[in-house]
């Protein structure tokens, strides 16, 4: 199964013309994740004619304005909406303080039920996925996070339909990996059956280079990084804790990863990403620069 990456926004601290800010949008069967809401991500979920009642999660990295501004906007198109699910909100430690100030600060005439987690380590676990939240250096408590799907074993349908087994819950079982009985014979759930193995999908925002930076991209199908400087400012890059083009290309080829998606452009750059494309690509050459409502899938 594919998953849909809708890059809602793309751009760093000042949004441009083509580049609003930060929010990046994962579907995932009945679950609509948005990774940020910066300022302005409202209406593009309306250009990108998306429902934002479809939303079920809001992932914030931290709590810098061009990560969150779009939060006061969005809740507020929610409620008046009639959005009727409870609107589960994670973050880094002091989410919750945040999200009370937003909501007590804007007057809410219609209500809106939010849940707010503040998360590190393994999070969100259901049947299918987890995430992972790993602590990112910066001028703010920030996290890094990383989807995973669960393994998933497959029974061959050909070898099915010569064994003539039934539908019936012994297909259950040998899903699980469990040998079955049938008509006095054993069969062996790892001679009918695959593993397919799980997607993997790493967010890694606005940070200094860290170890952090590693383990959340490790082995990771698709790696999203921001890519605010060249190594032409890397002082720059240092003072401000982010990353440079080259570094996030460095992450993605030491954490053996398999495509790089670079995102939170400079307004520096605006016109002259070739730039950036091409510092990273002497580093790790699957990468490619996001732009505004580009959809990728892994």
């Amino acid at each position: 199964m594919k998953i849909p990456i809708i890059f809602l926004g793309t751009s760093q601290a000042i949004p441009t013309a083509k580049r609003n800010h930060t929010a990046v949008l994962m579907q995932y069967k009945n679950e609509n994740i948005l990774v940020d809401c910066g300022e302005g991500t409202q209406r593009q979920f309306r250009k990108a004619r998306i429902n934002p009642c479809k939303l079920t999660r809001i992932l914030i990295t931290h709590f810098h304005g061009d990560h969150i501004l779009g939060l006061p906007g969005l809740f507020q198109t929610l409620a008046l909406n009639n959005y009727n699910k409870t609107l589960q909100v994670y973050g880094p430690r002091g989410t919750k303080r945040f999200i009370d100030l937003i909501c007590r600060l804007f007057i809410f005439r219609e209500k809106l039920k939010i849940n707010v987690q503040e998360v590190s380590g393994k999070f969100l676990e259901t049947q299918d996925f987890y995430f992972e939240a790993f602590p990112l250096v910066h001028g703010a408590p920030c996290n890094a996070y990383v989807f995973v799907e669960k393994d998933k074993r497959r029974l061959d349908k050909k070898k099915l339909q010569k064994l003539k087994l039934p539908n019936s819950p012994l297909l259950g079982e040998l899903q699980k990996g469990k040998d079955v009985e049938y008509k006095g014979k054993t069969i062996k759930a790892e001679e009918i059956s695959f593993v397919e193995k799980g997607k993997k999908i790493a967010f890694i925002f606005d940070t200094s280079l860290c170890e952090s930076c590693y383990k959340a991209a490790e082995n990771s199908d698709l790696l999203i990084a921001e890519a605010t400087y060249t190594e032409k400012e890397k002082e720059l890059a240092k003072e401000y804790k982010h990353l440079t083009a080259k570094q996030a290309a460095e992450i993605a080829k030491r954490a053996k990863v398999k495509k790089l998606i670079l995102s939170h452009i400079s307004q520096r750059y605006q016109g002259k990403e070739k730039i950036i494309l091409e510092e990273a690509k002497k580093t790790f050459e699957e990468t490619e620069i996001a732009e505004d409502f580009m959809k990728a899938e892994v």
